[in-house]
């Protein structure tokens, strides 16, 4: 493995590795943990390098970065799937390649470095992982609304439905809920959260486009 950190605790890096069909403990609870400190080192990242961005652009290439598939090319890039604790049937069926378990086993490790050296060692070691990324990402992309209305109409489907589920907090920091609603391929709903209506549409869609082509769509 190529995580450029050394374990001071390697019961840690086992824990991150150890995938659910492996039995408890497993790297469930650590996934849970990592994602948000990816989320955090990638917007903070963005941030820092597109100042000019609002914060659907900065949304839109923040999904983008740390979408299933892109987490999954970090974690090859580490040699992670060698290194995975799988279930006979996990392991019978080439769970070391599959794109959710890799992106998973990243995040979980990410959260390991957190609990074995800090704040500080995690954040400095994931804006270097993602640093060149960040820089080079393509800005002008379209932004997930879009690329779900054009993935639909290219199929043939009915366009996406959007609805406002909730708004919550002060009038300063309101947060909005709201739901893109499919009919087809199947009925189905994906929910996001932002600081604007719109923003909260774009992430919703990001699902939508996730669950239906992966990748954040094409």
């Amino acid at each position: 493995m190529k995580a450029g950190y050394s374990f001071r605790d390697p019961e840690l890096l086992r824990l991150a590795l150890t995938h659910r069909s492996a039995g408890r403990p497993n790297n469930e609870r650590l996934e849970f943990l990592g994602d948000a400190l990816v989320n955090l080192a990638v917007a903070e990242l963005l941030y820092e390098a597109r100042p000019k961005a609002d914060e659907g652009e900065l949304t839109r290439l923040r999904a983008q970065l740390v979408s299933g598939p892109a987490l999954a090319e970090r974690a090859r890039s580490l040699e992670l799937g060698d290194e995975l604790l799988l279930g006979p049937g996990e392991l019978k069926s080439g769970g070391f390649r599959r794109d959710s378990i890799l992106a998973d086993a990243f995040e979980a490790l990410v959260a390991a470095v957190y609990l074995d050296g800090g704040f500080d060692t995690c954040r400095t070691w994931l804006r270097g992982m993602f640093r060149e990324a960040v820089e080079s990402i393509e800005s002008a992309v379209k932004d997930a609304k879009t690329r779900l209305q054009e993935w639909l109409q290219a199929q043939g489907y009915p366009l996406p439905q959007y609805e406002l589920l909730a708004t919550r907090g002060e009038e300063h920091a309101r947060i909005f809920e709201v739901a893109c609603v499919l009919g087809e391929p199947e009925p189905a709903r994906f929910e996001g959260s932002g600081s604007s209506r719109r923003a909260a549409e774009q992430m919703a869609a990001e699902s939508a486009l996730e669950a239906l082509v992966g990748s954040g769509g094409a």
